[in-house]
């Protein structure tokens, strides 16, 4: 073969071996950009942020795109995430990723209160179902400002003021008794009784004469069985990991259908509390209540501050609508969780079932002095109980 032949046929293949170096090269350096994106402390969110925070605050950089996506889907992710503070020495304060999400969370008391207490608190990022469920216009979720300061100073000194709740004591006290016949007669027929149910339904009949005034008998075909139906669907849905929040090109697709039932049950929500706001309007003389003896009951009161406040009807009922949800539930817990401490000091231990799903069947003996206390020392075992523990169960 010829010197010309050779030098013809080595051109080619320089050129093809150069191609799949050059091919090789891209594939390293895009393994290489995604393994550190991977490996930034904290993972991918706070890798693509321009926010050089995490630099200074230990975390787990979790899984390739996902993060700790696999935390939220388990039935524990307190623990887990406790368990993983502690072994990276992040008590304080730890980042780390969901998708495209950026977390810190804290384990430590004196941090977590800290934290709460700071208005930079109020403007934490909002999941998509508190949004179309309005709570970004409560108090909950509206991002620090104007709007949020006055909401809060409505709630401290109109809705929550001492004079008010002092008002209700005796309302209160009927709920509590009628809740403690509804176990007798409930006890007397199963022999058993699922506490969080009676409990759920009693706190939120109270919730319901605070926030509007009436009470509501949770029989099916009636206000308070819609009303009922309405606050537990949107439990649900504030409780859903949604995959939109963390990975935003998901969003547009809805596959969960969040969004889709937010914007159903909304509807219905407008209807139901724009019609209660319509019925207390009818009953004012001039604007005002006809007796203002009468305390009245929280849309009084914003309706007294309506013009003053320039509260349109939708933020009325965003803030109602957030009252509901924040005094129903978090009661009922705190509830079922003393009747299932003095449970397991006096019978060693809590039922398995308790820790699972929130449920306790309790012994009659054990129900009824348990339910005497309750009414009389009702402040003291609260009390006791936050000094013990917190609050919630720690199953």
């Amino acid at each position: 073969m010829s010197l010309e032949n050779e030098f013809l046929l080595f051109i080619p293949s320089m050129f093809h071996s150069s191609t799949i170096s050059y091919k090789a090269l891209l594939c390293f350096m895009l393994f290489m950009a995604i393994l550190a994106f991977w490996l930034a402390p904290g993972g991918l969110g706070w890798a693509l942020s321009k926010s050089k925070t995490p630099s200074f605050i230990p975390g787990p950089p979790g899984f390739p795109l996902t993060g700790l996506l696999t935390v939220f889907t388990g039935l524990t992710p307190h623990r887990v995430l406790a368990n993983l503070a502690h072994r990276f020495k992040a008590m304080p304060l730890m980042a780390f990723s969901v998708g495209f999400t950026r977390f810190v969370i804290s384990s430590h008391p004196e941090t977590a209160k800290e934290i709460l207490n700071s208005s930079a608190f109020a403007d934490r990022p909002v999941k998509e179902s508190a949004y179309e469920l309005l709570f970004h216009r409560a108090m909950g979720f509206a991002p620090y400002g104007e709007y949020w300061r006055n909401l809060r100073r409505i709630s401290a000194t109109h809705l929550f003021s001492p004079k008010r709740i002092a008002g209700f004591e005796g309302f209160r006290g009927e709920v509590g008794l009628k809740m403690v016949e509804q176990i007798k007669a409930l006890m007397v027929e199963n022999g058993g009784v699922e506490a969080k149910k009676v409990l759920h339904f009693g706190s939120l009949n109270n919730v319901m004469m605070t926030v509007f005034g009436k009470c509501y008998e949770f029989k099916e075909k009636g206000d308070g069985f819609e009303l009922e139906k309405l606050v537990s669907e949107g439990y649900e849905l504030l409780g859903i990991f949604n995959w939109s929040d963390h990975f935003p090109l998901l969003g547009w697709l809805d596959l969960q259908g969040v969004r889709r039932r937010c914007k159903t049950l909304v509807s219905k929500v407008n209807a139901f509390v724009r019609k209660i706001i319509e019925e207390h309007r009818t009953k004012r003389v001039g604007g005002t209540l006809a007796d203002k003896e009468t305390l009245g009951d929280f849309v009084d009161v914003l309706l007294d501050l309506e013009n003053d406040e320039k509260l349109s009807d939708s933020d009325m009922i965003a803030v109602l609508w957030e009252m509901i949800f924040r005094g129903t539930d978090t009661v009922a817990i705190l509830l079922e969780w003393i009747l299932a401490r003095m449970y397991a000091r006096v019978y060693g231990s809590v039922p398995a079932s308790f820790c699972a799903i929130m449920r306790v069947k309790l012994h009659n003996t054990f129900l009824m002095w348990t339910l005497l206390l309750l009414r009389h020392f009702f402040s003291l075992v609260t009390r006791n109980n936050w000094t013990l523990g917190g609050p919630t169960p720690e199953c």
